[in-house]
C-alpha cells in the first residue's frame, strides 16, 4: 500500500497542532507526517514528532547527522522510545550558519551505522538527491548508505515524472518516498534552480495549477510503482494545495 505523507515544518507547536488538525480533518488521504529539523526554531524535530503521533502513528523526525557525535549516546534515543517513534531520516546536514553551534565530522553513513547499533528495531531511511552529482556517483552513494544499512529513503523533490522513471529503476525494489514541492513563484525557481540545481522540464509553470497537476501525476507514478510519496509544500498554502492534489 502506498503510503501518503506531508512535510511540516515545527514552527511552533501551536502552528504545528493547527495544521496537524487541518489535514487530519480536511485530508483521510494522508497517513503520516515527517518534519524537518531546523536550527532557526527552538522545536526539534524530534519532539515535534511528539505532537504527531498524537494524530498518526507513522511520524518521522529528519535528524542531522552533523549535530551529533559517533561517541555520545543517541540524544534523541530515550525520546524516540518513549513515543514509539519507530522511523527516522538522516541527513548530512548543512553548517549552521552561527559556527558558535557545535557540529561533528558526522557523515550520514555514520549516523546510520550507529542507529542500527544502538536503535536496532528503528527504521532508518536515507536521502537521495538527483540533483546532487553524477547518476554514477549518487548511485554509488545509494549503495554505500544500504551496504550501512538503511532501509529505505527519501527523495529530494522530483519535478519531471521521466526522471523519476530513471530512478526507479536504480531502486530495484527499495522502500522509497517519492518527494513532490510546489514551486510557485519565480523567486522560488531562481531558489531551486541555484540553491539544489533542479533542472526544470521545458513545460514547467510556476503555478499552483501546474504543480498540483504533477503532484497528481507523481501519485499515480508511485502507486503503479508501489512506492510512497510525501508532500512538501513550502510557502504555499496547505489546504489549497492538498485540496488540488487529492481532488478526484
Amino acid at each position: 500500500m502506498t503510503r501518503i505523507a506531508v512535510e511540516l515544518v515545527p514552527r511552533s507547536e501551536e502552528a504545528l497542532i493547527s495544521e496537524l488538525e487541518l489535514i487530519k480533518k480536511e485530508f483521510p488521504e494522508v497517513n503520516g507526517i515527517n518534519v524537518p529539523d531546523l536550527l532557526r526554531f527552538d522545536l526539534r524535530s524530534w519532539d515535534a514528532c511528539t505532537v504527531v503521533k498524537r494524530y498518526y502513528p507513522t511520524a518521522i523526525p529528519h535528524l542531522r547527522a552533523i549535530d551529533i557525535s559517533t561517541q555520545d549516546p543517541l540524544p534523541m534515543m530515550e525520546t524516540l522510545q518513549q513515543n514509539e517513534i519507530t522511523e527516522v531520516l538522516v541527513l548530512t546536514g548543512d553548517p549552521p550558519q552561527s559556527m558558535t553551534r557545535k557540529v561533528y565530522p558526522t557523515t550520514s553513513i555514520d549516523m546510520i551505522r550507529k542507529f542500527k547499533k544502538e536503535l536496532p528495531h528503528i527504521k532508518v531511511y536515507a536521502a537521495i538527491d538527483p540533483y546532487r552529482d553524477s547518476l554514477r556517483k549518487e548511485y554509488d552513494y545509494i549503495r554505500r548508505k544500504i551496504d550501512a544499512g538503511a532501509d529505505g529513503f527519501f527523495t529530494q523533490p522530483f519535478f519531471d515524472l521521466r526522471y523519476m522513471e530513471i530512478f526507479a529503476e536504480l531502486f530495484g525494489g527499495l522502500e522509497v518516498f517519492w518527494g513532490v514541492s510546489p514551486v510557485t513563484s519565480e523567486k522560488s525557481v531562481s531558489y531551486w534552480e541555484t540553491k539544489n540545481h533542479v533542472v526544470f522540464p521545458a513545460d514547467f509553470e510556476p503555478t499552483l495549477a501546474w504543480n498540483s497537476d504533477f503532484a497528481r501525476k507523481a501519485l499515480a507514478f508511485a502507486r503503479e510503482t508501489k512506492g510512497h510519496i510525501y508532500f512538501m509544500p513550502i510557502r504555499t498554502d496547505l489546504k489549497d494545495y492538498l485540496s488540488q492534489v487529492f481532488a478526484s
